[in-house]
Formats: structure tokens, sequence, C-alpha cells
């Protein structure tokens, strides 16, 4: 099994999208707004803070341009440490709790299915597999709890409802996912 690489952070859909064309902050956040709005809400200033962090820690570059009559601006470009650290991220599994596939895994099929419908069936199968994986481990650990310790078994019995909807949902998103066809997805 692969290590899942558990950062839920809006760093990742906008190294995501610099992969796909360099452009300036207040497009990216558009694109973040537009695309992903119901999966990333940050505000442009917190988008242009994150871009700053990326280019001081040497994943993104900005290059000053120059408008006529308006204000410089910035473009941004991926550096090739950034688009590995975004590799490294879309590559890894997104884990099995509700957080983790409503943000990460959303983020993750959305820059898949645009790289491919197989790259973004790969990525639905493998979580889909993942998803199994842990509530068979979760429905194997509830029958380890003593009857008395209805917390934890209360604890656990939601932890399993929640991820057998979630693979319920995964399961549904595989066929309302038309890999035969382009088209945007109409699973997220």
């Amino acid at each position: 099994m692969a290590k899942i690489v558990s950062t839920i952070s809006p760093e990742y859909p906008l190294l995501g999208l610099l992969s796909q064309n360099p452009t300036h902050g207040y497009e990216l956040h558009q694109r973040l707004t537009t695309d992903l709005g119901q999966v990333w809400r940050i505000s442009q200033s917190q988008a242009y803070n994150i871009l700053n962090r990326l280019e001081a820690n040497g994943y993104v570059t900005g290059e000053l341009l120059e408008q006529e009559k308006l204000p410089a601006r910035r473009r941004f470009s991926l550096t090739e440490a950034g688009r590995q650290r975004f590799e490294a991220w879309l590559n890894a599994p997104s884990g099995s709790s509700a957080r983790a596939i409503r943000i990460e895994f959303i983020t993750r099929l959305y820059f898949a299915l645009a790289r491919g419908r197989e790259s973004a069936y790969r990525l639905l199968e493998a979580q889909i597999a993942d998803t199994q994986s842990s509530l068979n481990r979760l429905r194997v650990q509830i029958k380890t709890i003593p009857d008395n310790q209805v917390f934890n078994r209360l604890s656990l019995d939601l932890r399993i409802r929640q991820l057998s909807s979630i693979l319920e949902w995964l399961v549904e998103c595989r066929t309302m996912v038309d890999f035969s066809k382009p088209k945007k997805p109409t699973c997220i």
C-alpha cells in the first residue's frame, strides 16, 4: 500500500493549476473558485499568501510583467521542484476519511481527469479499493470492542456508516463519469 500524503492544503490545487499553465494570481484564484469552489474556499489574499510561500520555498517563480496604463502583474510558473511536489501529491492515495475524500480525492480526481480518462479511472479504482479495505478493517475492529464500551462502539459505528456511504458514492461516481467520452464529470 502506498504512503498516504494527508496534506489537505490549497497549495496543491494551486500547484496543479500552475502545472497546466503559468498564470497570474488573480486568474488562479478565479479558476479555483469556478472549478473547485465547493471544495476549496479561500480568499484571494489567502491565495496570494500561499503563492508567496510557495515561491519562498522554491516551488513556483513569479515574474513581474509590466502593463500599459495598469499596475504590473506577477505571472507565476511552476518550478521543477513544484512539479515534483504536485506529482507526489497527485499520485498518493487520499485516505478514507470523509474529509479526505471530500477535499483531497475530489481535487485529485479533477486533475487526473484533466490529464485523461484513464488516469482518472485508475485513481477512482484505487480509492474504491482503499476505502473498501478500510471499511473491512473497521468492521473487524468493532467486533473486538466490548459491549460495555458504548462510546467506542458508537464512534466506530459512525465511521463504518460514513465509509459505507462514501464507498457507495465512489462506485456511483464510477458510473457517473463516462470514461468513454470526453466531458466533465457529473459526480464532482
